[in-house]
């Protein structure tokens, strides 16, 4: 079996789509698979420097890696010899919304990671929302086989797209690439902060993350101690200037900006409280990651963040900033329950992995070649 992989967020600067297609490509390399690398994939995403690409084994050395001249018409006006052109793979595995036509004889895997964009326009922008739109859609009608990142996400995605067949499904939950053994360092952005007392969040800020609410619960919970937020700028980086400084939190909220993974381990492993109230995840990655490194974990109780977090997590409210407050004050007043939640958050992110992700992702590869084109 030869698997034409889309690689295209796995350069730097990755968030949750290239973390998943890096740790899942290295797993199934672990396993023998073998591949054709695609660098840019569709339109939507433009990787400007392919090189920084994870390939492993072969990787971008020889006929394995594959990039295309005028790429972004090859993929939406494939010329006649397309399959050909992508290596003669028997399957095509899409992992950035993107969903490819013109396939004859490779069955298509797709990668499912979340219907945000429908649930809430306003988070995310135009260009984006109908990119991934088109893809999702696209993939409802053409994809062979649809693995999804959690259960809430393909349950999500059959309600919008009735049509498609449950019996071409499966979820693949992600893993944490971090372990009590991974390199860490302190970010060189971040001074002033001690090792164990300081509250994190980590992700892009934009308003799904929901970074206004805890602002708000961060204000109500009083105290001196910091919030450090961690991740690239987003697209309302001026609004939410403006509302740490009408909470009078100027001195309380420190960003780090982009963070390499050395950095990124040593503040979960050394935050007193990680808080996550997005109000809307495909996946959360970055609740599996805390737990992993033993940060006491706050999330939010909908969409996948329940399946991810177990019982290993306080769930709040995320559309009620006093419901956040309330869970950062239990943690503050009570050292017992901090303990046992970093107890169950190592116990609940072991129950995760990659090597788990490409089983399923090699069990999709089988069944799809047994079936017929989807369509057909």
């Amino acid at each position: 079996m030869l698997v034409g992989f889309d690689v295209s967020q796995t350069g730097a600067g990755k968030a949750g789509c290239g973390y998943l297609a890096h740790g899942l490509v290295h797993a199934l390399a672990a396993r023998g698979v073998r591949f054709v690398f695609y660098p840019h994939f569709g339109d939507l995403y433009w990787e400007p420097r392919p090189g920084a690409c994870s390939c492993p084994g072969e990787g971008r050395r020889g006929p394995t890696f594959r990039w295309f001249e005028r790429s972004k018409r090859f993929w939406r006006e494939p010329p006649e010899d397309f399959e050909a052109r992508l290596g003669g793979p028997d399957v095509v595995h899409s992992n950035n919304f993107f969903c490819p036509v013109g396939l004859k004889r490779a069955r298509q895997v797709y990668t499912l990671y979340d219907l945000s964009f429908l649930e809430n326009p306003g988070w995310t922008t135009e260009q984006n929302r109908v990119g991934c739109l088109d893809g999702v859609f696209g993939a409802s009608l053409r994809a062979d086989w649809i693995v999804s990142i959690s259960r809430a996400s393909l349950e999500h995605f059959l309600r919008v797209f009735p049509h498609y067949p449950r019996e071409r499904t499966s979820v693949m939950h992600l893993a944490s690439r971090f372990g009590l053994g991974s390199a860490m360092r302190v970010p060189a952005r971040l001074k002033g902060v001690e090792p164990g007392k300081f509250w994190l969040c980590v992700g892009t800020i934009e308003p799904r993350k929901n970074q206004e609410r805890l602002f708000e619960a961060l204000a109500r919970l009083g105290g001196k101690r910091p919030l450090v937020l961690a991740g690239g700028r987003g697209w309302l980086m001026d609004e939410m200037g403006r509302k740490v400084n009408a909470l009078g939190l100027a001195s309380r909220v420190k960003l780090t900006g982009y963070v390499d993974d050395a950095e990124l381990a040593w503040l979960y492993a050394n935050c007193f409280g990680f808080v996550y109230p997005s109000l809307f995840e495909g996946f959360g990655l970055p609740v599996l990651e805390a737990m992993s490194l033993g940060a006491p974990v706050i999330t939010s109780g909908v969409s996948s963040l329940p399946e991810v977090a177990g019982d290993a997590a306080l769930l709040v409210d995320p559309l009620d900033a006093g419901s956040i407050a309330a869970a950062m004050a239990r943690l503050e007043s009570d050292e017992v329950l901090r303990r046992e939640l970093s107890r169950r958050g190592e116990a609940q992110a072991a129950r995760f992995s990659w090597d788990a992700a490409a089983g399923v992702a090699l069990e999709a590869y089988g069944r799809v070649l047994e079936l017929p084109l989807l369509g057909s």
